[in-house]
């Protein structure tokens, strides 16, 4: 792997940038790996990074049914936190922020995180405990957090409506200082250029059909570039999770839902922290090109499109505009939508199966992006080692046979209301 560095960059200007590697390679599959990761996401080249860099694995494939990084990865808002009210999220969340603070040194590839600070507003008095509950839970388990009166807020996003007309009343706001944003799309290049370096294959349109099973365990998948064996073989595929499981004849308690995100025309800096509501379930920031990064609800029924309906697209543009009145001059550029995997309890899978070598790693919901690094840390120990790390073995999937709910939002069993 070509180190990037100042003097790689004056070295290549001399020859007019002709010279530069390329980032990964482009390998054909061979006959068998030690270790399948199914999906060239952020969590499947994450889990691939780790496997090589901490546990020494190499003999490594991540299969991609499409181009690498081309599924929720680089669909979604960028937004990286945690602020979980729950030890199990929290811990797990505040590990993979910990990740992310020196996560551009450790791949030597800038993935654009920015702390900017993200600011849970909160719009009634009941709110306002829940809110501040939380961010003593946040700091109990060793996470920042500081509550802001709606004037403090109000410094921060000047452009927020805090008066007593507005629609949605501003109470204050839980700040969580150190989180932030994240380029989506330098996340997947950066782990995807490190794993490559340590050896992993990174197979692009490669399309996994069929899972082999012998003896209750895993020999290998099927392919639309043919027959692959494998002696363990670990899904990351978020919104396509239920349908990967069901080739190895396992049902999951997962709904896969389409989420949007949408972006403004570019305009010049005026949010410069990440701004989320409590009472419309919305969400915005300022991407490094301009643009006003928005998100909301998830759509209001289950499919596997990467695309979503004009009432949500409008429900979230509505909600914008009222707690920020300037923005509606603003024009929309463009949408687009990602296949959530959302769980019975609203908390992550991160498990091994009862399939011998067979792993899951799905039930994001809305926190697939900033477990990233996180994920993959946890999910590569528990494939190296056969069983899971402290921070995920509470993401088992016998929690829901045991009744031990991660239910961070209090919605029980109801999949799209976390």
């Amino acid at each position: 792997m070509q180190k990037y560095s100042i003097f790689s960059l004056a070295r290549n200007a001399l020859t007019s940038h002709k010279n530069w590697s390329t980032a990964w390679r482009n390998p054909d599959p061979k006959s068998e790996y030690d270790v399948i990761i199914i999906g060239a996401g952020g969590h499947g080249l994450a889990t691939a990074y780790y496997l090589a860099k901490n546990h020494g694995m190499t003999n490594v494939a991540v299969l991609e049914k499409g181009y690498l990084g081309g599924g929720n990865t680089g669909r979604n808002t960028t937004i990286v936190r945690a602020n979980y009210l729950l030890p199990e999220n929290e811990l797990f969340y505040e590990h993979s922020l910990k990740l992310w603070e020196g996560l551009s040194q450790d791949l030597n590839f800038n993935v654009m995180f920015s702390q900017r600070g993200v600011i849970n507003l909160a719009h009634t008095d009941t709110q306002v405990d829940a809110h501040q509950r939380r961010g003593n839970a946040m700091i109990l388990n060793g996470s920042d957090a500081v509550w802001l009166d709606k004037h403090q807020v109000k410094a921060h996003a000047p452009l927020l409506d805090i008066s007593d007309s507005a629609r949605f009343p501003v109470k204050g706001g839980l700040l969580q200082a150190r989180a932030g944003t994240a380029r989506h799309d330098a996340v997947a290049w950066g782990y995807a250029r490190g794993a490559d370096a340590r050896g992993v294959d990174i197979i692009q349109n490669c399309e996994v059909t069929g899972i082999d099973i012998e003896n209750g365990g895993v020999v290998g998948v099927q392919t639309s570039r043919g027959a692959i064996k494998a002696k363990k073989i670990g899904t990351a595929v978020a919104g396509n999770t239920g349908h990967i499981a069901a080739m190895a004849g396992m049902r999951l308690p997962i709904e896969s839902h389409v989420l949007q995100a949408m972006v403004s025309e570019p305009l010049k800096p005026c949010l410069d922290t990440v701004v989320t509501s409590g009472a419309t379930h919305c969400y915005i920031s300022q991407s490094d090109k301009g643009e006003l990064v928005m998100g909301g609800d998830l759509d209001f029924y289950n499919s596997y499109a990467q695309r979503g309906n004009f009432p949500r697209i409008e429900d979230v543009v509505a909600s914008i505009i009222s707690m920020f009145p300037a923005f509606s001059r603003l024009r929309l550029m463009r949408t687009w939508g990602g296949i959530m995997d959302m769980s019975m309890d609203g908390s992550p899978i991160i498990t091994k199966t009862d399939i011998h070598g067979f792993y899951i790693n799905g039930g994001w919901c809305y926190g697939g992006f900033k477990a990233t690094p996180g994920s993959g840390w946890v999910y590569a120990h528990t494939i190296a080692n056969d069983t899971p790390h402290k921070l995920n073995e509470s993401f088992a999937l016998n929690r829901f046979e045991r009744g031990y709910m991660i239910d961070e939002s209090g919605s029980g069993a109801t999949p799209n209301a976390h």
